[in-house]
């Protein structure tokens, strides 16, 4: 006589993919749609700029240094002039003189240096000045490297996490960018580009799994929740989206809606954690699924929970350090400048990284319960 065994089925049977693919495809199909729609149908009209410069490369060939008649407040150079040869375009081998760059942020150059000019045109002819390295052939470099340690280590799963990068990418600038800068409301843009970003880029990095597909899911709602949050915190707190001079700029002479800008913003930018999350929380949970056969759905829940629950503190801290990473040169001059803490946190430059950080934080939050739920009840299993 043999013991009885009660039969499981397979957390990846043919019945759930069924379901999956019942679930993802209008999904998929209404995202298309969207981006049909939304699509600029005239290309972007670009304003002409007035006494805008052109930019020519070129290589140092000579510094002539010169004692300054006084002491320069922004001294990067000392003065003098440089010989450059100009390397592209119309003047291709032309020797241009140039004063020796100065100021905040001017480049520090010496003889040999491959350099960035910009070309002015007056009454009295042409002249050139020195803005910027060129750094093109080092970019190459670290890239390389990266594509090299990533395919080296991650083997055939950094290959499809560099096609989904790809994919990212062209994306953003193939859709996103252009469609905001045709007018499009940017939050219903970032919405639809990051449903693209998650069906395509999920399923090329981690394959047509059924834990991807709840992953793909809860990622879609959790971005949607983070929309509507980011949109009444904005709301409420009177942010504008502009707060420097690049905002400025784009919004004098662009047509974007700065303010949905800013929530086009926070939206992308939760985008690249949720997935971490719900990725991690749906194979945690089916891994369980597995291991534990006689795992009900509560049991499922509690222990993927735990692990969510963990996950969250660590991320949690990690997008607060990345925001005040990128904000630091802000919040150092905001701060020196502000001897009130409270009067620190209330202005709208910090008030903006606050609104994304606790935004991004509250979307990755709702993301836990949300897959590890969803994940439960795909692979439940009878007690």
């Amino acid at each position: 006589m043999g013991a009885h065994h009660p039969r499981h089925a397979a957390p990846e049977s043919g019945q759930l993919r069924r379901i999956a693919v019942a679930v993802v495809a209008p999904i998929a199909a209404i995202t298309l749609a969207a981006m049909i729609w939304l699509w600029p149908a005239d290309g972007i009209t670009v304003p002409e700029q007035s006494g805008s410069a052109d930019q020519v490369s070129g290589q140092v060939t000579a510094i002539d240094q010169q004692p300054c008649p006084e002491d320069l407040p922004d001294d990067v150079n000392g003065c003098g002039t440089a010989q450059v040869r100009v390397t592209a375009g119309t003047d291709e081998g032309r020797e241009v003189t140039t004063p020796l760059p100065n100021g905040p942020g001017a480049p520090k150059i010496a003889e040999g240096d491959e350099v960035v000019l910009i070309q002015t045109t007056s009454p009295d002819g042409d002249a050139y000045a020195i803005v910027d390295h060129q750094r093109g052939n080092e970019l190459w470099i670290l890239v390389a490297a990266f594509v090299l340690a990533l395919v080296a280590f991650g083997r055939w799963r950094g290959v499809t996490a560099l096609a989904g990068l790809a994919a990212t990418f062209a994306l953003l600038l193939f859709f996103v960018v252009p469609a905001i800068l045709a007018g499009e409301p940017p939050l219903l843009v970032a919405i639809v580009g990051s449903a693209a970003i998650a069906l395509t880029v999920l399923y090329l990095t981690h394959g047509f799994a059924l834990s991807t597909t709840v992953a793909v899911i809860a990622t879609l709602v959790s971005l949607a929740l983070t929309g509507v949050l980011s949109a009444v915190a904005v709301s409420a707190l009177h942010l504008s989206g502009i707060t420097d001079d690049i905002t400025t700029s784009l919004g004098t002479t662009h047509p974007v809606n700065m303010e949905g800008l800013l929530l086009a913003g926070i939206v992308i930018g939760s985008l690249g954690v949720l997935d971490d999350v719900t990725v991690t929380q749906a194979t945690t949970v089916t891994e369980l699924a597995r291991a534990n056969p006689a795992y009900g759905v509560g049991q499922l829940y509690r222990a993927g929970s735990r692990v969510g629950r963990s996950h969250i503190a660590s991320v949690v801290n990690t997008i607060i350090l990345a925001y005040a990473g990128s904000s630091l040169p802000l919040l150092i001059l905001i701060v020196a400048n502000n001897d009130s803490l409270g009067g620190v946190v209330t202005d709208q430059i910090i008030a903006q990284e606050i609104v994304r950080s606790v935004v991004a934080t509250l979307g990755l939050i709702a993301a836990v319960p949300v897959t590890t739920g969803l994940a439960a009840l795909t692979f439940r299993k009878a007690a």
